[in-house]
C-alpha cells in the first residue's frame, strides 16, 4: 500500500504502516469510525479523495481484514478496523496540542455520561502515567540478531 514495505524492521509500528500508514487511509478509517461513513460515494465526497485511490485503500482495508464488504454498496469496520479508534484519539489530541491553531473542532465524549474521553498511557498498577515515564523493554518477538546489529540507545533492559 504504501509502495515500501518495512520488511527490515522488527516493529509493530512498522507493520502497523504497511497497512494503515498511506495519507488517505486514517482518514477513511477516521469517517467510518466515528461519521459512520459505508458508502464509497460517501467516502469520496466527504474526503475529495480520487476514486481510483479511494478504491485501492478500500480493496487493501478488506484483504487486511479492517473492512468488510457488506450488503454489496457497503464498506463496514471489523473488529480490528475498530480497535485503531484509541490511535485516531491518541492522534487528535496530539494534533491539537501540537498541529492545531484554534481550539479542537472534534471532541470525543462518552456516549453513556457525555464526559470526555482521551487516550492514555496508564499502567496496570500505577493506572495514568505521562509519556517520559514510559521505558521499552525488549519483548519475546525481538529477534537477537535484529538487536545485535541496532545503533543507538535501543538495548535490552532486565
Amino acid at each position: 500500500m504504501l509502495g515500501k514495505t518495512y520488511d527490515t524492521q522488527v516493529c509493530s509500528i512498522a507493520r502497523s504502516l504497511e497497512m494503515v500508514g498511506e495519507r488517505w487511509s486514517l482518514l477513511i478509517i477516521r469517517d467510518a469510525l466515528f461519521a459512520r461513513v459505508t458508502r464509497f460515494g460517501d467516502f469520496q465526497h466527504n474526503l475529495g479523495i480520487a476514486t481510483n485511490v479511494l478504491t485501492s485503500r478500500l480493496e487493501s482495508f478488506v484483504a487486511a481484514g479492517i473492512m468488510e464488504r457488506a450488503g454489496g454498496a457497503d464498506y463496514v469496520l471489523t473488529p480490528k478496523g475498530r480497535a485503531l479508534a484509541v490511535s485516531l484519539i491518541a492522534l487528535t489530541e496530539w494534533g491539537d496540542e501540537w498541529a492545531s491553531p484554534v481550539d479542537p473542532p472534534i471532541l470525543y465524549r462518552h456516549s453513556v455520561c457525555d464526559n470526555a474521553v482521551h487516550a492514555t498511557t496508564t499502567c496496570d498498577a500505577c493506572g495514568a502515567v505521562p509519556a517520559d515515564e514510559v521505558a521499552v523493554k525488549i519483548g519475546p518477538g525481538m529477534p537477537a540478531e535484529y538487536l545485535a546489529a541496532r545503533r543507538g540507545g535501543f538495548r535490552a533492559s532486565s
